[in-house]
């Protein structure tokens, strides 16, 4: 599949602060991407610019393989829903959903009108008597019913109870199977969109720290407990990103390439294994950025005095 958006040490600075820092990357077409990483890694400064609503400092982005920034051919295939999406305060909700319809050349009406019933969206309120809740309903709607090829929903969920953020991921989920495009999801609630990602780009204080397939990081991380010494010798065969010491016993995370025969190790060394979460693997890196990659050298020394 060809790129959607090509980024080529792409740099964003604001008065000496680095917001993004020589970032590259590609977005292929109909996949659905996780763009992750604290607040100000710098997720929202690099949707702003590839939709052409930010400019870099320096460095090359491609949208459908043309520059997006004043290009209604590229920009008409384009839909950010922001974290805090607002509106003219005169607006209705019904006067919202019309203005995309005419913004967006794929949009899908009957799709628009399930949602707005799901949601429970009062089509006649006015935008500005919205609750935090109602107003990222509204902002899901536009995105899903727009049904542009590239779509950005930055933090969509603000405000959405566990019902009406189980109403997103499944239809989001039913409508891309139907109608692929290239989706990018910035979220803090990672567990709940796992089972959704298929690729992820973790960015934190500006660098990209990831850009890999979800399904090969699941296999990447595991959580290990048991004896002090055997935990030191299993962390040899990877990155050791956390640690935990209970006494004569520890608890660590660790990344690398695992086999089976590395969980044969593991019970030889009397040791508890099990699968780490996606959201653990964030959680850990960024809160060591500097952490080594799987199998360098004196991975299990160096990261366990840096994260202890």
């Amino acid at each position: 599949m060809s790129p959607a958006v090509t980024v080529t040490d792409l740099t964003k600075r604001y008065r000496g602060v680095t917001a993004l820092d020589r970032v590259s990357f590609s977005l292929t077409e109909n996949r659905i991407y996780g763009l992750l990483g604290r607040n100000g890694a710098g997720k929202t400064t690099l949707m702003q610019i590839l939709t052409a609503q930010g400019f870099a400092t320096s460095g090359e982005v491609t949208v459908f393989g043309q520059q997006p920034y004043e290009n209604e051919q590229v920009l008409s295939r384009v839909c950010f829903i922001k974290e805090s999406q607002t509106y003219p305060s005169n607006l209705r909700v019904h006067h919202v959903l019309r203005a995309a319809r005419l913004v967006h050349p794929g949009w899908d009406e009957k799709l628009a009108q399930q949602l707005v019933d799901d949601f429970r969206l009062p089509p006649q309120r006015n935008v500005r008597k919205l609750s935090r809740g109602m107003l990222s309903s509204l902002g899901i709607v536009v995105g899903l019913a727009s049904r542009a090829p590239l779509t950005f929903f930055d933090e969509p969920y603000l405000g959405l109870d566990a019902v009406a953020r189980q109403i997103f991921y499944d239809h989001l989920l039913a409508d891309y199977t139907e109608h692929p495009r290239t989706i990018v999801l910035s979220t803090h609630l990672i567990d709940e969109v796992s089972d959704l990602i298929e690729h992820v780009l973790l960015i934190d204080q500006g660098r990209l720290l990831l850009d890999a397939e979800a399904e090969t990081l699941r296999g990447q991380v595991v959580t290990v407990s048991g004896p002090v010494a055997a935990v030191d010798e299993f962390a040899r065969t990877g990155a050791e990103l956390h640690r935990v010491l209970l006494g004569a016993t520890a608890r660590a995370t660790v990344r690398g390439d695992f086999g089976p025969a590395v969980h044969d190790q593991a019970r030889s060394l009397g040791l508890g294994l099990e699968a780490s979460s996606l959201q653990e693997l964030v959680v850990r890196l960024t809160t060591n950025s500097n952490a080594p990659a799987p199998g360098a050298d004196s991975a299990g020394a160096a990261s366990k005095e840096a994260v202890r």
